[in-house]
């Protein structure tokens, strides 16, 4: 029984112990050594870093039919003074899907950033989100896109 007991707790111990990692501002190993690449060759200047500067955070698509897809491209720019690598975009939901360069963008380059919703079996107000993780001090950017999905008339 004590055996058991032992087994449990240390499960338990383990499970709490792993499921602590919640801090968004790690990157992954091979992103780090990304951004130090990225850093030291765009500048031997130890502060250089990338920044990167949305135009506008949030779209909102207005009145759509249920079924319709739309997109919209977030237009950012590198605003500091080293490469800027986004390492992911990820949307709050399977019916919203965004597509990022992935490559390295140079300081003072514009991009975009698209973002596909596809309203099909969303009728009603929606309101998404776009985690996009970046090679930056601040990490993390969220974008939003909202409107309405009117119900499709037969």
């Amino acid at each position: 029984m004590k055996k058991l007991t032992y087994t449990l707790l240390s499960i338990g111990f383990l499970t709490l112990v792993a499921c602590q990692n919640n801090d968004t501002n790690k990157l992954p190993a091979k992103v780090i050594n990304i951004s130090a690449t990225a850093d030291s060759t765009s500048s031997t200047n130890s502060t250089a870093k990338p920044e990167i500067t949305f135009t506008e955070k949030e779209h909102n698509f207005g009145p759509m039919q249920e079924g319709d897809v739309v997109e919209y491209s977030f237009k950012f720019k590198n605003t500091g003074n080293a490469d800027l690598l986004i390492v992911s975009a990820t949307a709050s939901c399977g019916c919203t899907v965004p597509d990022y360069p992935k490559d390295l963008i140079k300081p003072d380059t514009e991009g975009y950033l698209k973002v596909k919703f596809d309203s099909k079996g969303k009728v009603g107000m929606f309101d998404k989100t776009v985690t996009v993780i970046c090679n930056t001090e601040m990490r993390e950017t969220i974008l939003t896109i909202s409107g309405e999905v009117l119900e499709k008339k037969n």
